[in-house]
């Protein structure tokens, strides 16, 4: 029984936000409080969300000053080099700046932590692509699935608790594992150039009076080939602005060719270059700063969420250091803040409630005891085809202290090896990092403005598809 509503919550949740029927902060709070009550203990509702709120609190915390710290350097711009030196690349062209976006999310990944990644890749690129009219659903999904290939970094977290709950070596996992996730990286850079074509067609070539309209404070997102929003409107049907001639310079297709941007094109930034903010006088403070707490991050010199309550408070004290500079600093990052904090706790009801009453339990022990006898000796393929959906549906803990070990055990039954597991274990991450249990894809979806919805709608078939092409090679390989 609990089986069925597990998976039944889970759906319904996920049908309800992609249809936009509720919100994900209802979404995450109101169902598994209904289905708490289903399951007859409602009486223990209480219990589940404070255990769930206390064990992503310090997550909730660290994101909190997080968001603080890199509003204040995007806002005395500390990227700015960063974004003029992707734009220099991209040529106001939608593929370059789908690839870049690949690109710069699987560099910055390298850090090991997801939200630290999302805030900077949105920073540097979301200006670009609100510029151009290109969908944000596209950045979106293509950040995190880089971010989730290089997430199984032995300090990414996936590899370090496959390691721990196996008892095996971090480097055992992951460094036979490099061809498969070098293929599953060149896998999103090939959907990445797909999806990148897709947008340069619907847009067509841009000019700069295109590239230069002034946008409005809100405007609606637009879905891949969707031919919706200002952007479509200039076109015909669904091929948006692919077949304007203004926007072509005269050439009635122009799907293919590279918009150059000429000298008269140095306007064309991703951020404005003359905002009051800016702090080139003290530039080269704040990039030591930010060196210094990433490397302080990947080092563990202190825990996350102080080691950014310190930065947040160091960079406001010396850039701002008038009270109502500080004020407005933080009020101007409120609203981001009070967005992904919220979504993090609304999600501590979501998981709470499912490992409280059980739900995840049963639904692992359902799964596990429903392969057929026959695929014992291809465990490990079994594992990373199994590791797909219940990464997505269960959060990483939940999954490798509690699954992995019964999959290696019956895998050694079978002369399946503790080491094959453990590296098939890692194949779901490209599409993890999309689960509504990932606090960070709150802010990624937050800070790009994007509904999580229509995130998940778009991300998951590809996000699988990445999984799926991870697995393949490391069974070619003769890795898994």
């Amino acid at each position: 029984m609990l089986t069925i509503l597990g998976f039944t919550m889970i759906a319904t949740f996920l049908v309800l936000i992609m249809l936009k029927k509720m919100s994900p902060i209802a979404a995450l709070v109101l169902i598994p409080a209904l289905f708490c009550v289903f399951v007859g203990k409602g009486a223990k509702l209480g219990d589940y969300v404070i255990d769930g709120v206390t064990s992503l609190a310090p997550t909730a915390a660290m994101l909190m000053f997080a968001i603080v710290y890199f509003g204040v350097m995007i806002d005395v711009g500390l990227f700015d080099p960063i974004v003029r030196g992707i734009l220099k690349f991209c040529k106001a062209d939608p593929l370059r700046i789908v690839v870049g976006t690949a690109v710069l999310a699987a560099i910055v990944s390298l850090d090991g932590d997801g939200s630290t990644t999302f805030m900077i890749t949105v920073s540097a690129m979301y200006p670009l692509y609100k510029r151009l009219k290109m969908s944000l659903v596209v950045m979106t999904g293509v950040a995190a699935m880089a971010n989730g290939v290089m997430n199984t970094l032995p300090w990414g977290g996936p590899t370090a608790r496959a390691a721990t709950a196996l008892k095996v070596s971090a480097s055992d996992i992951f460094v036979p594992m490099i061809p498969a996730l070098a293929v599953g990286m060149l896998a999103v850079l090939v959907l990445s150039y797909v999806l990148g074509r897709r947008e340069r067609k619907r847009l067509g070539v841009l000019t700069l009076d295109e590239v230069l309209v002034e946008e409005p404070a809100e405007s609606e997102t637009v879905l891949v080939g969707a031919g919706t929003g200002k952007a479509a409107e200039k076109g015909t049907g669904g091929s948006g602005l692919g077949n304007d001639p203004k926007v072509n310079g005269g050439s009635g297709s122009g799907t293919d060719a590279d918009a150059e941007l000429t000298d008269e094109d140095e306007g064309f930034q991703g951020l404005d270059p003359d905002r009051p903010t800016l702090r080139p006088k003290l530039y080269w403070f704040n990039a030591l700063l930010t060196v210094t707490l990433l490397t302080a991050m990947i080092m563990e010199w202190l825990p996350i969420p102080v080691l950014f309550l310190l930065g947040a408070a160091l960079a406001l004290t010396v850039n701002f250091p008038h009270m109502p500079d500080q004020k407005a600093r933080l009020g101007a990052h409120a609203e981001n803040v009070l967005n992904v904090s919220g979504m993090v706790f609304a999600a501590a009801v979501f998981t709470g409630v499912l490992q409280g009453t059980g739900m995840v339990d049963h639904m692992a022990t359902w799964l596990v005891g429903n392969i057929p006898d026959g695929m014992g000796p291809h465990m490990a393929f079994v594992t990373g085809v199994l590791s797909i959906p219940l990464t997505y549906f269960m959060s990483n803990d939940g999954f490798y202290f509690g699954i992995v070990p019964v999959l290696a055990e019956a895998g050694n039954a079978h002369g399946v090896s503790t080491l094959e597991i453990a590296r098939a274990s890692l194949v779901g991450q490209p599409l993890h990092m999309s689960s509504p249990l990932v606090p960070a894809v709150y802010v990624l979806v937050g800070m790009a403005k994007v509904e999580f919805g229509d995130h998940t709608r778009f991300v998951v078939k590809w996000a699988a598809l990445t999984s799926l092409v991870v697995l393949g090679a490391g069974i070619l390989f003769g890795i898994i």
